[in-house]
């Protein structure tokens, strides 16, 4: 039996999405099978996105950006919007039971240093941490 397929959305796949899908599926362990798309796939994963996974022991370096087409075939069971625009756009997917929408701000537009943009990657991928690990108990708990 295959394990509910959790979809994360953002708009352009390269950062708020790819943080939480490595954080969820740290957190959730063989709960779920995570993924991540966006509606207009940016086409890379940000340095800086996978630079503040590693800090907390993630390897995201795997990840790649993709379109949300590729999962209208799948059965999603849960998607989980993490910007606005993707909220707007988001489908239904085969199979989908849930949906949620929990906005994050895109470290990609942070200006400044480069230590200045790395805390924007670091604040925002410290709050998609303690929602997403909370998703996750919410799901052990649940079992």
């Amino acid at each position: 039996m295959s394990k509910p397929l959790v979809l994360i959305l953002c708009t352009g796949n390269s950062c708020r999405s790819h943080l939480a899908e490595a954080i969820l599926r740290k957190a959730a362990g063989d709960l779920v099978d995570v993924a991540s798309a966006g509606s207009k796939p940016a086409g890379y994963v940000h340095p800086e996105a996978l630079a503040v996974l590693a800090e907390i022991g993630l390897d995201a370096s795997a990840h790649r950006s993709k379109h949300l087409d590729a999962f209208l075939t799948v059965p999603v069971t849960t998607v989980i919007t993490v910007c606005g625009k993707a909220d707007q756009v988001c489908p239904t997917f085969p199979g989908q039971v849930r949906r949620h929408h929990w906005g994050f701000d895109d470290p990609a537009h942070a200006t400044g240093t480069p230590e200045e943009v790395r805390a924007e990657f670091r604040r925002v991928r410290d709050e998609i941490r303690k929602v997403f690990e909370a998703y996750a108990a919410g799901l052990r708990d649940a079992r």
